[in-house]
């Protein structure tokens, strides 16, 4: 008897022992586990997840001599701005979450972005790169993904430095997200000089692409900056093959980045597509994984490689991590100036902020990777041949 009560006792004072406890950052987000976003929103979910159970297993976040473990609290949104709004009110008011990440897509950020910032909350947002929410005077917002504005700007250095007059024929969807892309890259290659050949939008519904080429081809276009989505971009690399457009030069939004554009055979080779970030990328961290180890981890544990969505995921999670580190605190304003004042390199690339009050929180340090597909012993492969800091091929012109 009196073993037992010694044992309750000694368990007792080991249970209230703060040497023994074990602190706990809570982190908040939602997911599309189900509707339109469901597939790159899932793959951001998983990113985040991985990045959870590493810092865990190696013991948790480092905060002035504490170790605390991170505790993920989610939803699913369902793709829907209403339960946004609705879910990270409770993940604030009824979760206690310390920290946010942002849901997948620009138009669920924003909408998230209004819930933190009205309770003061530090958020890194990922899956978003619509610059207008950084815009509206956020305090505690830190943009992850490198801005549309931008989206093409890595395309535009990489066919500069190889040919420093090309006459480019922009040539893009009808939707709002390609035409503020084409428009500001448009303006960009207007300040380095660049000749405008052909300056054009096409409906997303288009299978004849014949007008447009034959546009490019009486213009003398050498390159061409563009696109859209999946059916018309793939639609619009194969048809400029065909009818031998004699272009040096192929970007193209969205659909050269789906493995399922090697099934165009030689018209995909040569083209070449902005992405967040690819495996094949070469950064050197300052901290955490390398490109290679995080890819290897996710697929192993995933059965899929990874894509920029569940890099994204991850990266925002370290991201957060260093700040809180290196403030030496879970306060958000210590938190938040960590942040203003970062300016380092992760698997994901270069991450800076703008502390400007007219955009704060926007990013400005991360650059787009640019792929292209090349012929790799006789087959198709995407290898990154920009920023120079990521590439594992020189440029096929």
């Amino acid at each position: 008897m009196k073993k037992t009560l010694y044992l309750a006792a000694a368990a007792t004072l080991l249970a209230a022992s703060p040497v023994f406890a074990q602190e706990t950052i809570t982190i908040g987000f939602t997911a599309s586990q189900t509707g339109a976003l469901n597939n790159d929103s899932t793959a951001q979910m998983r990113g985040i997840e991985l990045w959870r159970d590493d810092v865990n297993a190696k013991g948790g976040i480092k905060i002035g001599g504490k170790s605390y473990t991170v505790k993920l609290v989610s939803y699913d949104d369902e793709s829907q701005n209403t339960r946004v709004q609705q879910l990270y009110t409770r993940l604030i008011t009824q979760d206690k979450a310390q920290f946010l990440i942002s849901p997948y897509s620009s138009g669920l950020v924003a909408t998230a972005a209004i819930i933190s910032e009205q309770y003061g909350k530090v958020m890194i947002t990922t899956g978003g790169a619509l610059e207008k929410t950084y815009k509206l005077g956020n305090k505690h917002l830190f943009q992850l993904y490198t801005g549309s504005s931008q989206y093409l700007a890595g395309a535009l250095k990489a066919l500069l430095k190889v040919n420093p007059h090309p006459s480019v024929a922009f040539v893009y969807e009808d939707d709002p997200f390609s035409k503020a892309v084409a428009g500001a890259v448009r303006e960009q290659a207007k300040r380095a000089g660049v000749t405008v050949a052909v300056d054009e939008a096409y409906a997303g519904s288009t299978t004849d692409f014949s007008p447009l080429i034959n546009k490019m081809i009486s213009a003398k276009a050498t390159a061409l900056l563009g696109g859209g989505h999946y059916a018309d971009g793939a639609t619009l690399a194969r048809q400029l093959h065909e009818q031998k457009a004699g272009l040096k030069w192929v970007t193209l939004l969205v659909a050269p980045d789906s493995p399922k554009f090697a099934q165009l055979g030689d018209a995909a080779e040569g083209i070449s597509v902005p992405s967040q970030w690819e495996p094949e990328v070469t950064f050197k961290p300052d901290f955490g994984p390398t490109p290679a180890a995080f890819t290897k981890q996710f697929t192993d544990k995933f059965k899929i490689a990874p894509g920029y969505h569940a890099a994204g995921g991850y990266a925002a999670g370290l991201i957060l991590q260093h700040a809180m580190e290196q403030a030496g605190s879970a306060d958000p304003e210590k938190v938040t100036d960590a942040l203003n004042k970062m300016n380092v390199t992760t698997f994901f690339g270069h991450t800076q902020f703008a502390t400007d009050p007219k955009e704060h929180g926007l990013q400005i340090g991360h650059d787009m990777v640019l792929a292209q597909w090349q012929k790799k012993n006789g087959k198709l492969a995407k290898e990154i041949i920009w920023p120079d800091a990521a590439k594992t091929a020189n440029v096929l012109y």
